[in-house]
């Protein structure tokens, strides 16, 4: 027969006790009333921000875009066929930005910028907000060179400035 030893299970809980962290998730959370096209009508998200990251379940995202009294409304980064009715929404509490600089270079993104072309990561810390306001004219480079689309009637009835 086994012999309890009241000294080990004694420290044995306390250490089980003294390893032990407490984790809360809190978050705000709203209800999806309708969808399609793309955009979600969203309930209970009295505190969302214009702009805000939402995450909707099946690791689609949207940005928060009509902000009214009960309801927020969403532009769906991801297919809208993955979400339905009564759908759980969380907030984010980010505004909505995108990664930046030379990595991006001859990347394939998604709407929010992860990588979607089999590169693996895309190595870079810089972000930018989504919604700022465009430099000044003044502030602007100027265009100095075509873009040719290809189509040389269009080419030379709507000169695109490149740039």
């Amino acid at each position: 027969m086994m012999e309890i030893k009241v000294e080990e299970i004694s420290e044995l809980i306390k250490k089980q006790i003294s390893d032990f962290e407490k984790k809360v998730d809190v978050s705000e959370i709203g209800t999806v009333l309708s969808v399609g096209d793309g955009i979600a009508r969203v309930y209970g998200l009295e505190n969302a921000m214009a702009s805000e990251l939402l995450e909707f379940p099946n690791n689609v995202f949207g940005m928060a875009l009509n902000l009214e009294e009960d309801m927020v409304g969403t532009v769906l980064f991801g297919e809208d066929t993955f979400i339905k009715e009564g759908d759980i929404v969380k907030r984010t509490g980010r505004i909505m930005e995108v990664p930046v600089g030379e990595a991006m270079l001859g990347r394939v993104v998604n709407a929010i910028g992860q990588p979607i072309d089999g590169k693996g990561p895309i190595d870079t810390k810089d972000t930018m907000k989504v919604d700022i306001v465009a430099p000044g004219i003044v502030d602007r480079q100027p265009v100095g060179e075509p873009l040719q689309t290809g189509l040389k009637a269009i080419d030379a009835m709507i000169p695109i400035g490149r740039g």
